[in-house]
């Protein structure tokens, strides 16, 4: 069965989940060769006894449109993950859970998934696009940010802070490095 690269965002109130909240979550499904199979989108209730971290909540006020994005619509997260998990079951394809940086984005999905569904379809593993691109630049970690990435590997898709804006965005970065490095033209 071939791979199916869930390309996920989230927005979250603060560093870590628990204290804070995940705010919404967005997933895009792609093929290896770019074709956008499915997406998924939620809008979170925060956690109880939750609260904002002070700055992220001053990081918030700078992005409004992201903010009213992201407060409209909330579902309970144990019916968010529970759809979210749906989604992926139904999708062809062996998932892989996708993200920039995939260390703050599996973290809050991981703690959300073994919370309120008890386990998680992408088993202890998460595919970096900032470390995959160390590998396919052949550079240092610090040097393999966006600014630093060849043009040809963005499609001319915003970033918005909205979750399922930037999944699908991180999704189309991410398929354009893998049929580079593949080999293929882009």
């Amino acid at each position: 069965m071939d791979e199916i690269y869930i390309s996920t965002d989230i927005e979250a109130d603060g560093p870590i989940p628990g204290p804070h909240s995940m705010l919404s979550i967005g997933a895009a499904a792609y093929t290896a060769d770019k074709v956008l199979v499915s997406t998924f989108s939620a809008n979170l209730e925060t956690l109880p006894g939750a609260q904002p971290h002070p700055k992220t909540a001053q990081w918030w006020a700078t992005h409004p449109e992201a903010w009213a994005a992201c407060r409209m619509d909330l579902e309970p997260p144990e019916r968010a993950m529970t759809r979210f998990v749906t989604w992926i079951r139904s999708l062809d394809g062996n998932p892989v859970f996708v993200a920039y940086p995939a260390g703050f984005d599996f973290l809050f999905v991981y703690w959300y998934l073994m919370k309120f569904v008890g386990e998680s379809p992408f088993s202890h593993s998460a595919l970096d696009i900032k470390s995959f691109a160390m590998a396919v630049l052949k550079t240092n970690y610090r040097d393999s940010t966006k600014r630093n990435m060849p043009k040809r590997w963005f499609d001319e898709l915003p970033h918005t802070h909205i979750a399922l804006s930037d999944a699908i965005e991180q999704g189309a970065l991410f398929c354009n490095m893998l049929k580079e490095n593949r080999g293929e033209e882009t």
